[in-house]
């Protein structure tokens, strides 16, 4: 396959970008020094916090003493991955999930509604799809090792309960999440993942930059 088979499906870092209500500051992101203002160099500042756009939660997000971005398997992200599209207006829940076979090993992206509507406004859309808490539970016992939503954050912002079972469920058995994905260009199918965190030391997250191929 050629260059042109690839999809991205980041989010771009920009000022006055989307970002969680929770988080503790708004991404900054500006410009230091710019040719065309007449200075020596280009350069950004970027000011965010790890959980940033399309980013990679670590096991230490939730779990104390859990491991990190520093630690992670590089198959974590890297491999084959299925998106499936949910067609559920609310969140994602065990019986739609049961509708396609889940298999062990296997790296789910799952397309919303939220695309594109949660990732390209300009302030955090409070309505969007979530995943179910118990359907956390389902998908850990089926044995995946990723899960991608296209939103910021795979629970209810507004449910800290949801909030805190998805997330310590799927990372307390190793599941590796990636929020904040772009998949409005993208059939539901099989490809081929590509995706890096940011190897920041003992990272809780990692701002990432994720893109698919399809599998023939």
């Amino acid at each position: 396959m050629s260059a042109k088979d690839w999809i991205d499906i980041t989010v771009t870092l920009k000022p006055d970008m989307n970002y969680l209500k929770l988080d503790p500051v708004p991404p900054n992101i500006f410009r230091l020094s710019d040719v065309d203002r007449g200075d020596k160099v280009t350069m950004s500042k970027l000011e965010i916090i790890s959980h940033t756009g399309t980013h990679v939660d670590a096991p230490l997000h939730f779990i104390p003493g859990g491991s990190t971005i520093t630690d992670m398997p590089l198959d974590a992200t890297v491999g084959p991955a299925r998106v499936i599209e949910i067609k559920d207006p609310q969140k994602i829940k065990i019986a739609e999930l049961e509708q396609h076979n889940i298999r062990e090993g296997e790296r789910l992206l799952l397309k919303t509604r939220n695309s594109p509507k949660t990732y390209t406004s300009p302030r955090f859309v409070e309505d969007y799809v979530y995943l179910d808490s118990p359907a956390a539970d389902y998908l850990v016992d089926k044995g995946i090792i990723l899960f991608g939503l296209d939103n910021i954050t795979i629970g209810h912002a507004k449910d800290g309960d949801n909030v805190g079972h998805v997330h310590r469920t799927l990372l307390g058995a190793g599941v590796y999440i990636l929020e904040g994905l772009a998949l409005d260009k993208v059939p539901p199918g099989d490809y081929e993942l590509l995706c890096l965190p940011l190897l920041m030391y003992n990272g809780d997250a990692g701002p990432s930059r994720a893109i698919l191929r399809p599998l023939k």
